[in-house]
């Protein structure tokens, strides 16, 4: 059912991605940049699950610097 949705849904992006490309730039750069934001912060908390954990004082004593 999910792979059905899916490929229902393909010609749908491409569609909305075109009318972005033709119409709006602004708003497709716009995305892009949220999307690239959301994927970084994403492997920020995937490599940080690895870390030791650190105190308050130590997180705002590096931003301090």
């Amino acid at each position: 059912m999910l792979e059905t949705q899916t490929q229902d849904l393909k010609p749908l992006v491409r569609e909305v991605l075109q009318e972005l490309l033709i119409q709006d730039r602004e708003t497709l750069r716009d995305l892009i940049y949220e999307v690239m934001e959301d994927i970084a912060l994403a492997r920020a908390i995937e490599e940080g699950l690895d870390d030791e954990n650190v105190s308050r004082e130590e997180v705002f004593a590096l931003l301090a610097e």
